[in-house]
């Protein structure tokens, strides 16, 4: 893992200690590119891919990880003769906390300033990089891993049992909670000051949903531009492309092959399992635009190696089972000679593709019926007893009960931590120990301080922080690290969220039909095909396999075992699952055997 990390407040031993929490976090300290000590602070950065540096200048200090653009004339020539860390350095001297809001792009950085007591903590808006710290015994201590700052003797590793819960509750850790007691994550668009002791978190941007008013053909237009200027901001010498077949893969396979005027090499990936292969979608795209596909066809062995490098990778435990296919993508394009990789992440949180959107669209109008309708008719016929429980009844009431859930919950109707009565599945002692409250409560506050009254909007607002700044962006970007590539995003470029956050509602879900305006604007540059298709996803037939590959199944139980033992979980909850997962629900149990699996995984490879 490649980052940025260090502290200020007095402590001995700078350089051995640098070389500690470089370590920790499995920072190729042998060779940092850079390091600075003193008797009040210590800065490191280190990168593969020239993405970091530190500047220190007249007492101050700096430490940046992305690749940031300048709004500012003067600080963008200074990046551009200089490099960019001494355009953060100088632009906090200029502007101080207003300087995030002149930066673009993907970035992290850090500004130290002993002499003033002051310290600053940056993340970009998306939350494309990531930035942890601690505020402990008058030291902050930074890092972009979680394990940068625990490893320092002020901070330290006390797992939070509610991290556990959130971690089992959203299959990652989302920030800002942090797996340890005293350690906190900057979310997307904050910034963390520290002024003589006193510590304060806030933001710098939010997303506006302010609608344009703008005809069709200009906001078709318009989006065809800033696609373009996107993918062309993005490429660089020795790029491939993912390509899944879906839209949004596709739409930057296409729009990059148009920049380039030749071939693209795309990586797609496959699986011999029913439900989960979508190759043809991918052949579909790279025949259209002339591409030279590259495919691996995944096999169960695969999970099986690909395990441990994900335990080893991830700085804190992570249970998306998508990242095995995200990898061995990653991993053909490095083998083939590539350094960087394009993906389509973000269409969806921006433009409204997620399926959920437009089934809660029903949901909602349930609530707009009048309430003598909905409280006299509806509801007692959904509930009639002995007949609620059969078709079509129970339809209905399904429906009725969901509704009657307000969002943004309703959108955990069918977690697994919501589908069955805690103590049945927690230990008392660690039920004891959280507040499960405290899940719906991240989720409401995100939902809540949304600049929008529209329900897609919160809802897209929603996702940009949980699906994709806590989950997508860390399975691609930790992956395609651990192969040796750098992901860049073009669909999350700045000028593209600001366009579709501006969009018009309706020009997102029309009814039932998901990213209207997207694939209205673009029926010239994707295939019919793909533009019809039904969202999919990145899956991973991983509940299948495990009951057929037996060295899987092996894997599956001697974790499950083991996780038992740690006293959280009822066993007879583990035991149930792996029950069910042996029968006709393998994908359904598979899910959370394998959150579960990699959890025990994940503690096993870093337990210190």
């Amino acid at each position: 893992m490649d980052g940025i990390f260090g502290w200020l407040g007095e402590h001995g031993a700078h350089q051995d200690l640098i070389r500690h929490m470089g370590q920790a976090a499995h920072m190729p300290t042998d060779n940092l590119l850079h390091a600075h000590s003193s008797q009040v602070l210590g800065l490191a950065a280190t990168s593969r891919f020239g993405k970091a540096g530190i500047h220190v200048e007249n007492g101050l200090a700096a430490a940046l990880y992305g690749r940031p653009r300048f709004l500012d004339d003067e600080l963008a020539m200074i990046a551009r003769d200089q490099g960019p860390i001494v355009a953060v350095a100088h632009g906090w001297m200029r502007f101080g906390k207003k300087l995030p809001t002149l930066m673009l792009g993907n970035f992290a950085f850090a500004v130290l300033d002993p002499l003033k007591k002051k310290a600053c903590l940056v993340l970009d808006r998306m939350g494309t990089e990531r930035l942890s710290y601690a505020c402990r015994g008058g030291n902050l201590v930074f890092g972009s891993s979680v394990q940068n700052v625990a490893a320092h003797p002020a901070v330290g590793r006390i797992i939070d049992p509610q991290a556990i819960y959130d971690y089992l509750y959203f299959h990652t850790i989302p920030a800002p909670r942090s797996l340890y007691q005293s350690i906190r994550k900057l979310l997307p668009g904050q910034i963390v000051t520290l002024d003589n002791g006193q510590l304060n978190v806030d933001f710098y941007w939010q997303a506006d949903y302010g609608p344009s008013e703008a005809s069709f053909d200009d906001q078709r237009r318009l989006f065809r531009e800033i696609l373009d200027q996107s993918v062309r901001t993005a490429d660089a010498s020795a790029t491939a492309a993912f390509l899944s077949g879906g839209t949004d893969s596709s739409t930057v396979v296409g729009a990059l092959t148009a920049a380039r005027g030749t071939p693209v090499d795309t990586f797609s990936i496959g699986f011999d399992a029913e439900g989960f292969d979508e190759m043809e979608y991918a052949r579909c795209a790279a025949e259209r635009y002339g591409c030279r596909p590259h495919e691996y066809y995944l096999k169960p062995a695969d999970i099986v190696s690909a395990v441990p490098v994900i335990a080893h990778e991830y700085d804190e435990p992570f249970g998306n089972n998508s990242a095995v296919p995200t990898y061995f993508c990653a991993k053909a394009a490095r083998e083939a000679g590539f350094e960087h990789m394009m993906a389509g992440d973000g269409g969806d949180e921006i433009f409204g593709g997620n399926a959920r959107y437009a089934k809660q669209h029903l949901f909602e109008a349930y609530g707009r019926l009048p309430a003598l309708l909905r409280n006299g008719l509806i509801d007692p016929i959904a509930h009639l007893p002995g007949l609620s429980s059969h078709f079509p009844l129970s339809k209905l009431r399904s429906y009725v009960d969901q509704a009657k859930i307000g969002l943004p919950l309703r959108l955990e109707s069918y977690n697994f931590l919501k589908r069955t009565p805690l103590d049945q599945i927690f230990a008392s002692d660690f039920i004891r120990s959280i507040d499960p409250s405290a899940a719906d409560s991240a989720l409401t506050d995100v939902y809540s301080r949304t600049a929008s009254d529209q329900v897609i909007n919160r809802m897209m607002h929603l996702d940009l922080k949980f699906t994709l700044a806590d989950n997508d962006l860390r399975k691609v970007g930790t992956m395609t690290e651990a192969a040796g590539i750098e992901a860049r995003y073009p669909l999350l470029d700045d000028r593209m969220v600001a366009f579709a956050n501006a969009l018009p509602v309706d020009y997102k879900v029309r009814g039932q039909t998901l990213r209207w305006f997207f694939k209205q604007a673009l029926t010239d540059l994707l295939p019919e095909k793909i533009i019809a298709k039904t969202k999919h996803g990145f899956g991973l037939p991983f509940g299948v396999w495990s009951t057929q590959y037996a060295p899987l199944g092996d894997l599956v139980g001697d974790s499950l075992s083991d996780f038992k033992q740690r006293g959280w979980i009822e066993p007879a909850y583990l035991d149930h699952m792996i029950a069910m997962q042996r029968g006709p629900h393998a994908s359904y149990y598979g899910v959370m055997i394998w959150v579960m699996m990699m959890l025990e995984q994940w503690l096993r490879a870093n337990e210190h």
